[in-house]
């Protein structure tokens, strides 16, 4: 666009050529030709000055243009040279702290990898003081009967009489020994003196026929004396406890106790067993529910039958229960027996289905095999399958399965279950089962199923405790064989059933013998 001033310059420079044609006509008497070629010509010249003169100065307006550019350049790769530098230093800064962070992680690996076979070897030396202790024989009564022997005198009629009175009191039953055979009584006489405290064998309860049976768990439903005890289930190696496993107990008239084997098989023909598989739900989501309250992250594990899951009468009772406590899902596990899910119908699929979609998850025990189809397991909401250690521990299984049993954690893994070892009953399988991978273990080591308090307030006090219980099944549902106490051992208010003092085990007994008395 034309600038304002170089029009305001044309206009002067045509008036100034205009009036020197017009004096030179005039005062010089010049014809009017002479006089606008002369005016043309001043114009000319006038342009022509013009021209050069804007030339001049936009070329010093350029020239301190391109200056101010120059230093603006330089300006700029100054700072660009600084951020370049920095961006180094920072990178370099970035490199140090990552070759820093390796090798402190790769540390923290090796101090870890450590600790492992650090925890291995101790696991290993617990089961081999174990497997001593256990082969063992019983010092304590050959211990008593060595200081028996060492005090009593060889000689000496009226201290063989205080022998033979001291017998008589403690072993009333043999007769004392003759005044004049002291020294070959007196080793007999001891023998009697430590073999006299130990008691009877306590009389089992008579056999029941099967009406009796029938009648007894009929009577016991209907009286609501059911009985919830919990085993808990524990992480590996920590033996943190993770989640309960719900076992039922029936009491008939008398208390005593009715264990799963005497009457899942009577319950279920009597058509009683989705009554009772209704109450122990029941009581379960009462104990999740207390639990919860000082740990979230527990759960709890109810076994359900087969004939309950194929029963719609019955089976919908229980999906209303579980409707309604549907918040505790999560945390709620509903168990199954391995044939349950090989043998299921149109009906049964329907209703596991039916549970999926409610948030429920599922677990199998009574695992007899270990041909599984994980992802098949996984479509149908099981998250769990507990496998006897045995089972786990038999070399047979690598040949007679379609995977090694050390690699079956892993093939589970991908499809999101669990792998759970349960009737664990000595730490020789614990070190054995870490080589497996396994993360959750359950059994009598640990701690065998204890009887809730009265209110069903809590469950049992921990699982670092081997108490005396026979060596048998772990209690893994319902249906399993599992020990009970006897018929005249109530459970306290306080906690769960006395039991003898038990022997510590594991690393607790380990620390203890390296520490020393006191």
């Amino acid at each position: 666009m034309i600038r304002i001033s170089t029009i305001f310059i044309a206009i002067c420079m045509v008036l100034v050529a205009a009036s020197l044609g017009l004096v030179l006509h005039s005062v010089a008497g010049i014809s009017g030709s002479e006089s606008a070629i002369v005016a043309l010509t001043a114009l000319t010249f006038l342009i022509l000055y013009n021209a050069v003169s804007m030339r001049l100065r936009d070329r010093s307006d350029v020239g301190s243009q391109i200056a101010d550019l120059s230093r603006g350049t330089a300006d700029l790769a100054r700072q660009v040279a600084e951020f370049g530098r920095r961006l180094a230093a920072v990178e370099g800064r970035v490199v140090s702290a990552n070759s820093t962070g390796a090798d402190r992680i790769q540390a923290v690996v090796g101090e870890i990898n450590e600790l492992g076979v650090l925890v291995k070897q101790l696991a290993a030396s617990v089961a081999g003081h174990e497997d001593l202790l256990a082969s063992a024989p019983a010092p304590a009564a050959s211990r008593q009967t060595v200081e028996a022997q060492e005090e009593l005198p060889l000689a000496g009629a009226s201290t063989s009489e205080k022998v033979a009175e001291k017998v008589t009191e403690t072993a009333p039953a043999i007769a004392p020994p003759a005044p004049g055979t002291a020294a070959t009584a007196a080793k007999p006489a001891a023998v009697s003196v430590t073999a006299a405290p130990a008691p009877a064998p306590v009389a089992a309860p008579p056999a029941r026929n099967q009406p009796q049976l029938l009648a007894a768990v009929k009577n016991a439903v209907e009286e609501n004396r059911l009985d919830i005890y919990l085993q808990p289930m524990v992480t590996l190696p920590q033996r943190k406890v993770r989640f309960y496993e719900a076992v039922t107990r029936l009491r008939d008239e008398k208390d005593e106790v009715l264990a799963a084997d005497d009457f899942i098989a009577i319950a279920e023909a009597g058509g009683l067993i989705g009554r009772i598989d209704h109450m122990v739900m029941l009581r379960c989501v009462q104990v999740l529910r207390r639990l919860m309250v000082r740990n979230k992250d527990v759960g709890v594990f109810c076994n359900v039958s087969a004939a309950t899951l194929g029963d719609a009468t019955n089976f919908a009772q229980c999906l209303d229960f579980l409707e309604a406590n549907r918040a505790l899902a999560p945390s709620f596990v509903l168990e199954f027996k391995q044939a349950t899910f090989r043998n299921l119908g149109p009906t049964e699929t329907e209703h596991l289905a039916a549970l999926s979609q409610r948030g429920y998850r599922f677990s199998i025990d009574h695992v007899t095999d270990l041909r599984v189809e994980p992802r098949e397991l996984a479509d149908r909401g099981v998250r769990f399958i507990k496998v006897p250690a045995a089972l786990l521990l038999d070399p047979k299984q690598s040949s007679t399965s379609d995977i090694h049993p050390s690699d079956l954690s892993d093939l589970l893994g991908r499809f999101g279950i669990d792998l759970i070892a349960e009737k664990i009953e000595g730490e020789r399988a614990v070190v054995d089962l870490l080589d497996y991978d396994v993360r959750f273990g359950q059994g009598f080591l640990f701690a065998p199923p204890r009887p809730l308090r009265p209110e069903g307030a809590s469950a049992t006090g921990g699982a670092t405790s081997n108490a005396a219980a026979p060596n048998g099944s772990n209690g893994s549902n319902p249906s399993g064989s599992n020990p009970s106490p006897g018929p005249g051992q109530p459970a306290p208010i306080g906690g769960p059933a006395a039991e003898p003092a038990p022997r510590a085990t594991g690393n607790a007994a380990l620390a203890r013998r390296v520490g020393g008395p006191g």
